[in-house]
């Protein structure tokens, strides 16, 4: 199942609602798809949508999803990042009138870097993006670990460190 998450931005992602049903229309995809499309307008003919889905729902959608693709906002793509799994990441763009300005481009772009998502930032290229999803990922890591992990790691260490040193001395 492919799972598209638009969070509850107020403006319509259309251009991204209307692309993946064009996908599933025309064959491109052929798993299930189910849509949480926020306050778009567009109203998808060939995958299941509800413009809101509860939280119990939604966090039940991304544990079964093969693939979720989210719009850029952070509250919609970490719950798939803490299960590790990499969401593809289609921000909203001003020129759509799809957000107030571009700060998810921007957004979208540094997340990617620092924490192993997929971004899209034009649309045309998502296609083959999904086609290939699972070659894409295989080996990918992303860098979303909790502050407990990384303090366990780091303390370890220096504990290790610290009876070396006392064998030595």
């Amino acid at each position: 199942m492919i799972f598209v998450t638009l969070g509850t931005h107020e403006q319509p992602f259309n251009r991204l609602i209307e692309y993946i049903d064009n996908l599933k229309r025309d064959g491109l995809i052929t798993e299930e798809v189910v849509i949480q499309t926020g306050y778009s307008t567009y109203e998808p003919k060939h995958c299941t949508w509800r413009g809101l889905y509860s939280y119990q729902q939604m966090i039940k959608f991304v544990d079964e999803a093969r693939i979720i693709i989210s719009h850029g906002g952070p509250s919609s793509f970490i719950g798939a990042l803490q299960i590790g799994k990499t969401p593809i990441i289609v921000p909203r763009r001003h020129e759509f009138n799809e957000h107030v300005n571009n700060h998810q481009v921007t957004f979208s772009k540094m997340m990617g870097e620092r924490m192993g998502i997929i971004v899209v930032e034009e649309i045309d290229k998502l296609a083959d993006i999904i086609k290939n999803y699972s070659s894409i990922v295989t080996g990918m890591e992303h860098g979303l670990k909790s502050n407990n992990a990384r303090f366990n790691e780091e303390f370890s260490k220096i504990v290790d460190e610290m009876f070396e040193r006392k064998k030595r001395g």
